[in-house]
């Protein structure tokens, strides 16, 4: 406490009323100095208000009569008295005396003055300054003591600690110098703040019942107590101060009470103390928090102790962890087994306390297997074996590990953990055909037949596989038919059938429908009559889409096997209840009347068919067959009407040269040869390597030479760069190619295949020769040569090798290339081109597919409608056509149709397209504020996403914004953090510390622990 110093006002009023102009003459008169005497004893006496004007009116009245001794005087005193009333004015005049001043005595003296001016202003620095030219020699002992103890004061304020301490301890010694009790005080704070406490607490008793220290000391000397060991006695100490009342560090006094009995491990007795410093202070210690929730704790008074336990998270010191090792515990003591994984988390990532740190990332491992977070259960216990292999938790971790590979969906972790396992128990190798069989379905639904076919051969291999053989028949049939391996088909099937296990898509309906598309493909229409029947025994417009498909495959066998009656019998069913199908049931009807010899009918009925389905699919191929009829009963005239109706669409069709060339043939037999010509050399001109081209060149050459006008032929044929015969080295040199190819010299032929084409790039068979070079390259995996022989053949379509070309180029560019840009494109080409239902539906998965990677979802809506409308598509061919649909719903901002479309693709089975349709779904939810929803549906998309660890990552991302939309910054930090660390892709772990960042930085602005 500084001592207070009076100030006073200047009043020259006043004073010049008590001393009158006649007073002065007669004090003049008597004696000179009267009024400087009268000045000076006033100044001693310390009223400077009166003694300044007499000082002033002094001075003016002897400066031009006075110099030496007199007038320094007078300066001197009216400076000093112009100080002590705190005049501003003075200060230069104070600077200016003591600067100039040679009477050594009043420099000092006006020193010490200026230097208490300075002290009074709060100005240090500079009262230390002037103290020190003040020295002692002409002060009197109360000014040295009021000097040492204003330059004590000083250094204190400016942090000066041991020049002040030197002073105050002299000022101290002193009891009866006014500042005894300031000094003991000062002095004591600067011996506690160096740690002596002895000598502190020697000073401080001494002041202890001063009113002025009373509400203060106490405070110290707790602590000193409590410094020294002796918790009782600071305890005491502490509680008598409280119990005094109005205390000005009564909140610090509970809350060292609260800390020593913590000490003492009396929790019971700290936890009032405790809650009532934290509750009140403006912010607390982590040490005090912590202190607090651990005597929560040891209350049972978990939810509580997990308040201020969560406070205490993202540090790395040993506080940390053991606020977060005690966390997860009190979690786990209310069941909050989600909050203890996260406590577990944060504390198995401190390194401070090495067993905590091992405790906890095995529980972590285990509740995030109890919490369906399977993948993370594995990666983490995994990491503990290797980590902890003398852990007295390893045999746990790996039943649990177990448990991991049997009832979780991350088969392709599962698998790659079991290939590394030197020693595998029997209980590891009971689980392992479900292992293996569940990655082979993976494959399967991404498309990935052979990788699924190698696995499916390594699983009927295993023992303990009769859980699985089953099913596995089936998918191994299902590959097979994918792959055209019709026979293999045809045998896993039938396996199947004779012991049938449902399991998702796996069934007996779906395995006859195949089984019967297999013995089509290989002509057996007795054995597929056989298999669609039992697929479809009976009918109706409810059935299923699949059982329609199938009955109309019966009637497609009967047809084949001329059983006309009953094929009828089956298409008049799709005709009549105008179902899906009943253009091609109107077609195959057609058919079967040309067949039975009633031509009139059949045209009849394509003309029906042409009229009522402008759309259809066999639009085309309906006017072609209604020509050919025609043709067939040399009714040139009306066939040529009908295939102009070909001839003048504008869109590419295959048939259009045939078109052309059947109507270049009717008027040849109607003897119109102009208009016979015209038609051949549209053939030539517009489709050059067709060989509808060879056949039209032929009829012009027999035109001309009837109409014995060979020069007019010759002049064709330069025109259309065609040569009048093909040279004898052009068919030699593809012949010997071709030989070699059909002998299955593969490298031979390839090689003369390019070297064909090298010398003759525009030959008789140069798109042969292409087609069959791009094959032995592809086949030879060297994808980027055969892509340019392909093209080749693919930009002089029609002919016979650009729907298959079409179909390599596509492939390769989007299986091997990643090439979504040209896959498309050929995929496009390919849809556009196809006869063949097979062909024709691989080229719209392609292009969704393609579409899909380069996110071309509004492009992609149509393709995918007229996918979903196919018959008999497979289930991932549903959800990546649904996938689409329901993005493009998302990326209109249509959310309430997207939300039901992602639902409709998660519910058809589990792929890539699932996954991200779960995550999508949640994503929607959390765009409509559905926080609940949404942190549910993240949950399940971790749970049931499977090998896809993107979609698995990219849902934990979600789920820390879930949680900290809701405010549950902890789970937030500890899901993000999770994820920043541990992300295998680098986008996916710079997006999670982003949002991390932001989330820590909120929760320290609300927290009220000191960071």
């Amino acid at each position: 406490m500084r001592r207070n110093y009076r100030n006073f006002t200047l009043v020259f009023t006043l004073a010049l009323s008590v001393f009158s102009a006649s007073g002065q003459a007669n004090y003049a008169e008597q004696d000179p100095n009267r009024n400087f005497k009268l000045a000076k004893e006033l100044f001693i006496n310390e009223e400077f208000s009166l003694a300044y004007p007499l000082f002033k009116a002094e001075q003016l009245s002897t400066e031009k009569k006075t110099a030496g001794f007199i007038e320094t005087e007078l300066r001197y005193y009216t400076i000093v008295c112009e100080l002590k009333l705190q005049g501003e004015g003075a200060v230069e005049d104070a600077k200016n005396f003591v600067a100039r001043e040679t009477h050594e005595a009043r420099k000092q003296m006006m020193a010490y003055h200026l230097a208490t001016w300075y002290f009074l202003k709060n100005d240090y620095t500079a009262a230390l300054e002037y103290y020190e030219k003040a020295g002692t020699a002409n002060l009197t002992n109360r000014q040295i003591a009021d000097m040492k103890f204003n330059q004590g004061y000083a250094y204190f304020s400016l942090e000066k600690f041991k020049e002040a301490r030197v002073l105050f301890d002299v000022i101290r010694q002193m009891p009866a110098d006014p500042h005894y009790t300031d000094a003991n005080y000062y002095y004591g704070f600067i011996q506690f703040y160096d740690k002596q406490y002895n000598a502190a607490l020697k000073s401080f008793m001494l002041i202890e019942n001063e009113p002025a220290y009373v509400r203060v000391v106490p405070y110290y000397v707790s602590q000193i107590h409590y410094f020294n060991g002796e918790k009782d006695k600071a305890i005491a100490y502490s509680k008598a101060a409280l119990e005094k009342g109005n205390q000005y560090y009564a909140l610090q006094l509970k809350q060292l009470i609260g800390h020593a009995y913590f000490e003492k491990k009396e929790y019971n007795n700290a936890l009032p103390y405790l809650e009532e410093y934290v509750r009140n202070a403006a912010s607390v210690r982590r040490e005090d928090m912590y202190e607090l929730s651990y005597c929560y704790y040891q209350a049972g008074r978990f939810e509580d102790a997990v308040k201020g336990f969560k406070e205490l998270g993202g540090k790395e010191d040993s506080l940390a962890q053991n606020s977060m090792y005690l966390l997860a515990d009190a979690y786990l003591k209310t069941n909050q087994k989600q909050n203890a994984r996260s406590a577990f988390l944060f504390c198995a990532q401190n390194s401070a306390n090495l067993q905590q740190k091992e405790i906890s990332q095995f529980n972590y491992g285990k509740l995030s297997y109890d919490l369906g977070f399977n993948d993370v259960a594995l990666q983490e216990l995994q990491t503990f074996v290797v980590a902890y292999p003398s852990s007295p938790y390893v045999p746990e971790a790996k039943d649990i590990l177990v448990q991991v590979l049997a009832t979780g969906n991350n088969y392709k972790d599962a698998l790659a953990l079991f290939r590394t396992l030197t020693q595998k128990s029997e209980g590891v190798k009971k689980l392992l055909p479900k292992i293996i069989f569940g990655r082979a379905v993976d494959f399967v639904n991404d498309q990935k037949l052979a990788e699924a076919d190698a696995l499916l051969n390594e699983f009927f291999e295993l023992s303990y596989n009769q859980q699985y053989i089953s099913v596995a028949n089936f998918w191994k049939g299902e590959i097979m038919f994918r792959q055209s391996k019709y026979d293999s088909a045809v045998y896993f099937l039938n396996k199947y059938i004779q012991s049938p296990v449902i399991h998702e898509e796996a069934n007996p309906l779906f395995a006859q429908y195949n089984l019967g598309y297999a013995y089509l493909r290989l002509e057996n229409y007795s054995q597929a009559l056989n298999a669609f029947s039992k697929a479809a025994p009976q009918i109706s417009v409810e059935s299923s889409p699949v059982q329609q498909d199938a009955y109309m495959r019966r009637g497609d066998a009967l047809f084949m096997l001329k059983n006309y009656d009953k094929a009828l019998g089956v298409y008049n069913f799709f005709i009549d209840n105008d179902l899906a199908g009943a253009d091609y049931a109107l077609f195959q009807k057609a058919l079967i009347a040309g067949a039975q010899g009633r031509p009139k009918d059949k045209i009849l009925l394509l003309a029906a068919l042409n009229r009522n389905f402008q759309s259809s699919a066999y639009y085309n191929d309906a006017l072609m067959e209604a020509g050919n009829t025609h043709m067939a009963a040399e009714d040139y005239t009306e066939a040529i009407a009908v295939y102009n109706r070909i001839i003048q669409q504008k869109t590419p069709s295959p048939n259009k040269p045939v078109a052309l060339l059947n109507t270049g043939v009717a008027y040849f037999n109607l003897e119109k040869n102009n208009e016979a010509v015209q038609t051949f050399k549209t053939i030539v001109s517009e489709y050059p390597n067709s060989d509808e081209s060879i056949t039209a060149v032929e009829y012009i050459r027999n035109i001309f030479i009837e109409r014995q006008q060979p020069d007019e032929f010759i002049a064709f044929m330069k025109q259309n760069n065609i040569p009048l015969s093909y040279s004898e080295e052009d068919s030699l040199t593809f012949v010997a190619a071709d030989l070699r190819y059909t002998q299955n010299d593969f490298a031979n032929a390839t090689k003369g295949f390019i070297n064909y084409l090298s010398k003759f790039p525009n030959g008789r068979y140069f798109i042969e020769a292409s087609y069959k070079a791009g094959h032995l390259l592809n086949a030879q995996k060297d994808f980027v040569k055969a892509l340019p022989f392909y093209a080749r053949v693919v930009e002089f379509a029609p002919n016979n090798y650009s729907v298959q070309a079409a179909l390599q180029a596509a492939r390769i560019n989007y299986f091997e290339l990643q090439n979504y840009e040209a896959s498309e494109k050929y995929f496009s080409l390919l849809k556009s081109m196809a006869n063949d239902a097979a062909i024709r539906l691989e080229a719209m998965r392609g292009l969704l597919r393609s579409q899909y990677k380069l996110q071309k979802f509004g492009a992609a809506v149509d393709n995918a409608k007229d996918l979903l409308n196919e018959k008999g598509i497979a289930t991932d061919d549903k959800m990546m056509a649904g996938l689409v649909v329901a993005k493009n719903f998302q990326f209109n901002n249509r959310l309430p149709e997207a939300q039901k479309a992602y639902q409709d693709v998660y519910k058809l089975g589990k792929s890539e397209f699932s996954a991200e349709a779960r995550y999508r779904y949640a994503e929607v939810l959390f765009a409509q504020k559905n926080l609940a929803d949404a942190e549910k549906a993240a949950f399940e998309t971790i749970k049931m996403a499977g090998s896809y660890d993107y979609w698995i990552t990219k849902s934990y991302i979600l789920l820390g914004e879930i949680y900290y939309q809701q405010g549950d910054y902890f789970n937030a930090e500890a899901t993000l953090k999770s994820v920043a660390e541990n992300a295998g892709l680098p986008e996916l772990k710079s997006e999670a510390q982003a949002k991390l960042d932001i989330i820590i930085l909120e929760k320290n602005k609300n927290s009220k622990v000191q960071q």
